[in-house]
C-alpha cells in the first residue's frame, strides 16, 4: 500500500479523492494548507504527493520548490483549478513529475499516480551508466559530473536513463513520454519538453560546450556521445 499526501484546501474534494484512492489501495493523509503539509512531511515521508497550486497560506508552487530541495526524488503530481498553460509550465519547470487540471477524473488521477510510483522504483537490474565525464545511477536517481552529485526527479531520471542507454540514437517523443511520464502526449502537451529543458539545465553541456541532449525536429531527442 502506497502512502499518499494530498495537499488541497478544498476539503470536500479531499474527502472524495481520499475515499476513492483508499478503495484503490492508497493510504491517504490530507492537508489543507502549506503549514500543515510541511509538518506532515517532517513527521513521515510519503511515497507520493498530490499538490494543489492554490493554497490558503501561500502558493503550492512555493511549496513545490521546498519539496524539490528537501526531497528531490519524491514523486509530485500538481493539481490546479485553473488549468492554465502558465500554471502547468511553472509546475513542470519547478520539478513536478506530472500535472492535472481540476476537476479531474479520479480514475485518471489514480492511473497517473500509479505510473509515477512505478517509475520511482527502478528495476533491480538497473546498473550504473557511464558516458564520458557523466556517471548516472538509476537506482539512486543521481548524476555525478566532476565528482559533483546532481539529484534528479523521477521523470528526469527515467528520461536520462532512456537516452543514455541509446547514445546518439534519437528516441521518438511519444516513446520517451511513455518511459518518462508513463503516458502518451496529448495535442499541445509540452510536458516532455519541459522535463528535457530541466534536465539540460541540471547536467549542463559537455566539457567542450556541446549540448548533452540534442533535439531532432519531428524525430525526438538523443544524448550526444
Amino acid at each position: 500500500m502506497s502512502d499518499l499526501l494530498l495537499i488541497d484546501d478544498d476539503q470536500e474534494l479531499c474527502e472524495l479523492l481520499s475515499s476513492w484512492l483508499s478503495q484503490e489501495g492508497f493510504q491517504v493523509r490530507a492537508c489543507h494548507d502549506g503549514l500543515s503539509a510541511r509538518k506532515a512531511l517532517l513527521e513521515a515521508s510519503p511515497d507520493a504527493v498530490v499538490l494543489d497550486v492554490m493554497l490558503p497560506d501561500g502558493s503550492g508552487l512555493e511549496l513545490l520548490k521546498q519539496l524539490r530541495n528537501d526531497h528531490p526524488d519524491l514523486p509530485v503530481l500538481m493539481l490546479s483549478a485553473r488549468g492554465e498553460p502558465l500554471d502547468r509550465i511553472l509546475g513542470l519547470e519547478l520539478g513536478a513529475d506530472d500535472y492535472l487540471a481540476k476537476p479531474c477524473d479520479p480514475r485518471e488521477l489514480t492511473a497517473r499516480l500509479r505510473a509515477v510510483l512505478r517509475r520511482s522504483h527502478p528495476a533491480a537490474v538497473s546498473t550504473q551508466l557511464e558516458l564520458g565525464d557523466l556517471c548516472f545511477s538509476p537506482a539512486r536517481g543521481v548524476v555525478t559530473i566532476d565528482e559533483h552529485d546532481i539529484p534528479l526527479t523521477v521523470s528526469e531520471s527515467r528520461l536520462l536513463e532512456a537516452l543514455l542507454r541509446q547514445p546518439g540514437e534519437p528516441l521518438d517523443k511519444q516513446e520517451l513520454a511513455q518511459i518518462a511520464l508513463g503516458r502518451k502526449l496529448t495535442l499541445y502537451d509540452r510536458s516532455l519538453d519541459m522535463h528535457v529543458s530541466n534536465l539540460r539545465k541540471k547536467i549542463g553541456p559537455h566539457p567542450d560546450g556541446r549540448p548533452r541532449i540534442m533535439a531532432l525536429r519531428s524525430r525526438g531527442y538523443f544524448y550526444s556521445a
